[in-house]
């Protein structure tokens, strides 16, 4: 009897060691997503820069100019284009968080919805997850204006709300729970639609972005976001990001520059993404890099300086 019960505790003291390694080989080889990322107003310097997501070094230059490191970097990924992980990564290591819009350029919406695209989506949920640290992924961007594909008189408002459910559901299925889904809207124009109309609902969504930019000299916070963040704040009080914004070289550019600061602090967004980039196509085609004028460089060095970056 004391033999059988000296074999029966050595088999058992086995399976609990060959239990214990399984259970770190698994999850090791499937590593959950990081703590959440801060809220904090005026937390947030990002910037979107011509060249990325296969350079890193014109956001060291931007970095350089306005004398803070970004916490967000952002790049555009097209479909269906992978998962740039080694761009993450150096994003990662200069102590900073990816923010990319994930557009259905050439997509069907609709199939999206239906799940017609879930190998690609599987695919880059894999690799998101697999990245390990926080991720903030937009789908769809601007989708309340005309001019996208998936926008505005393009798509119905419910079919994109269903794929833009079914993403977040599949993601979350595979895992990928290390992502900050950012739902960002056009500042509302006269020929935007009414953007409660896309809202995926709150268990959809962790923050909302807001497109905008300061053509005119006579251009204000209040005028340019002021209207869009009350529409936002009917709907939902998830964190407001100024996840797109510049400000045109036009007369008193560096005091607009200022107020885009004060008014991101009175609304009390989380902060603000630089647009860095010489546009070249669309109605516009407005250079809003902050390095063409020394006035703007400074008042952007200024209004930086005076935020308490978050260090996710």
């Amino acid at each position: 009897m004391r033999s059988r019960l000296v074999t029966f505790l050595a088999l058992a003291v086995a399976a609990a060691s060959v239990a214990f390694v399984v259970t770190r080989a698994t999850s090791s080889s499937s590593p959950s997503g990081s703590a959440p990322l801060p809220t904090s107003p005026a937390s947030y310097l990002g910037v979107y820069e011509h060249g990325t997501p296969a350079n890193y070094q014109p956001d060291a230059v931007f970095a350089k100019a306005v004398g803070r490191q970004p916490n967000l970097v952002g790049y555009y990924s097209g479909w269906p284009e992978p998962f740039k992980a080694s761009f993450a990564q150096t994003v990662h290591g200069h102590g900073a968080v990816t923010i990319l819009q994930m557009d259905p350029t050439g997509a069907l919406v609709s199939k999206i919805a239906a799940g017609s695209y879930d190998t690609y989506l599987r695919s880059f949920a894999d690799s998101v997850r697999g990245f390990g640290h926080q991720v903030v992924i937009g789908f769809g961007h601007e989708m309340n204006a005309t001019w996208y594909s998936w926008g505005y008189g393009h798509v119905p408002p419910r079919v994109f709300v269903a794929a833009w459910r079914h993403i977040v559901t599949l993601f979350r299925a595979r895992g990928a729970d290390n992502v900050t889904w950012l739902w960002t809207v056009n500042a509302e124009l006269s020929s935007t639609g009414r953007i409660a109309s896309w809202w995926p609902g709150a268990g959809y969504v962790t923050w909302v972005g807001i497109d905008g930019y300061y053509y005119y000299p006579s251009d204000t916070f209040a005028s340019v976001f002021g209207r869009t963040i009350v529409a936002v704040r009917a709907i939902t009080h998830k964190p407001v990001l100024l996840s797109e914004t510049a400000v045109a070289p036009v007369p008193g550019q560096a005091a607009k520059i200022g107020n885009l600061f004060d008014g991101m602090r009175l609304y009390q967004t989380l902060g603000l993404v630089w647009f860095d980039i010489a546009q070249h196509d669309g109605v516009y085609h407005q250079d809003w890099r902050i390095e063409d004028s020394r006035e703007a460089q400074a008042a952007f060095r200024h209004g930086a300086s005076t935020l308490t970056l978050a260090h996710p």
